[in-house]
């Protein structure tokens, strides 16, 4: 998986998608607090496994904490986080299954990119992209040619 790299002046205005989301759908988007740590790692080693698990516990150790959480009343629904791996990186991030599809992961996306340009970043990295296509659409990210070796290339592996 190849990284891609986002310009960060001109985001996406995702006000009005968030408003929507909020008033039909219920959702809140907020910066997680350390109480939460233990649900929301818990949760992302259920719905993601236990690498992004690692990556969310150290967006926690971070002040602010670096992750953002989408919820709905009492149940999360999706999360992302930077600067968890490598410094500028966004990711991990992730949307419940039967909750895609909704902008959830926009917002949420868009949310840790401006805290990474409030953190006086022009760009950002992100880090091993699955959906390349995703980002290419949310945020006009770029393939970095030649990133197939990257920050993960000699990650352990559980035998």
């Amino acid at each position: 998986m190849k990284d891609m790299i986002v310009r960060l002046i001109g985001l996406p205005d995702i006000l009005e998608l968030q408003k929507n989301l909020e008033f039909k759908e219920k959702i809140t988007f907020r910066r997680a607090i350390a109480p939460e740590k233990h649900l929301v790692s818990e949760w992302v080693m259920q719905e993601f496994g236990a690498y992004w698990k690692s990556e969310v516990e150290v967006a926690f150790s971070r002040q602010p904490v670096s992750c953002w959480i989408a919820q709905r009343g009492n149940q999360l629904l999706g999360f992302a986080c930077y600067e968890s791996t490598a410094r500028n990186f966004f990711g991990p991030t992730g949307t419940l299954e039967s909750e895609r599809g909704k902008g959830i992961g926009k917002v949420l996306l868009i949310k840790a990119l401006e805290s990474l340009r409030e953190m006086g970043y022009a760009y950002a990295i992100i880090g091993g992209v699955g959906p390349a296509e995703f980002y290419e659409k949310a945020v006009n990210a770029k393939v970095i040619e030649g990133s197939d070796v990257s920050v993960y290339e000699r990650l352990l592996r559980k035998s």
